[in-house]
C-alpha cells in the first residue's frame, strides 16, 4: 500500500510527544497521519485536503478544538472526528458531537479505543449509569464549562456571570476537573 492509498488521518493536540507516540501507533496500523499543534495550522491542513479521520485536543493554545470540529464538518460532513481531552466535562462533550464529533474521549485513550470510536456510529443503550451524583466540586465544573460555552470562551463574561473574580475563574479553569 502506497502512501496515496492510506487512510488519512489529522492529527491535532499541543502536546508534541503525545503526538509522536500516537502517529507511530497509527502509522503501524496503517494510517497516514498529518499533525498540527494548533487550530489555525490544523485549519490549513485540512483545507489542503479534507482527513477522512481527525484525532482534535480540546484544550490547546489559541481557539479550543471545538471550533476545529466546527471547521472540519464544514469541509467535509463524512469526516470522522474524535475528540480527546484532559478537561472532560458534559457541557463541552455535548457540544463537540452536537458539531459533528463522531466521539469524546477523555485521555489517555489508547489507539485501539480512539479506532473503535471512529466506527461507532450509534449510542450505547447499555451504557453504564452511576449509582451516587457528581460531586459538588465536579458540578462547580460542569456549570463554570456550561457558562463558559454560553459565553464563547470570554473568561471575562464567564467571570461576571458567576459573580467571581477573573483570576479566581483562571484558576480553576487551569485545574483538572474532578472524576465525580
Amino acid at each position: 500500500m502506497n502512501q496515496d492509498e492510506l487512510a488519512d488521518v489529522l492529527l491535532v493536540d499541543d502536546d508534541a510527544t503525545y503526538c509522536e507516540v500516537l502517529a507511530r501507533a497509527l502509522q503501524k496500523r496503517g494510517y497516514g497521519v498529518r499533525i498540527a499543534h494548533d487550530v489555525p495550522h490544523g485549519i490549513s491542513l485540512a483545507r489542503q485536503e479534507s482527513p477522512e479521520y481527525a484525532i482534535v485536543d480540546l484544550k490547546m493554545p489559541g481557539p479550543s478544538g471545538l471550533e476545529l470540529v466546527k471547521e472540519l464538518i464544514t469541509l467535509d460532513p463524512n469526516t470522522r472526528i474524535v475528540m480527546l481531552t484532559g478537561y472532560a466535562s458534559i457541557t463541552t462533550a455535548v457540544e463537540a458531537i452536537k458539531l459533528g464529533a463522531t466521539h469524546y474521549l477523555g485521555k489517555p485513550a489508547s489507539v485501539e479505543e480512539i479506532l473503535a470510536a471512529f466506527e461507532r456510529t450509534q449510542g450505547n443503550a447499555e451504557a453504564p449509569v452511576e449509582d451516587k451524583p457528581l460531586s459538588v466540586a465536579r458540578l462547580e465544573w460542569e456549570h463554570i464549562q456550561k457558562v463558559l460555552g454560553e459565553c464563547e470562551g470570554n473568561i471575562s463574561e464567564t467571570a461576571r456571570r458567576l459573580n467571581m473574580h477573573r483570576r479566581t475563574l483562571q484558576r480553576k479553569l487551569q485545574k483538572r476537573p474532578t472524576r465525580s
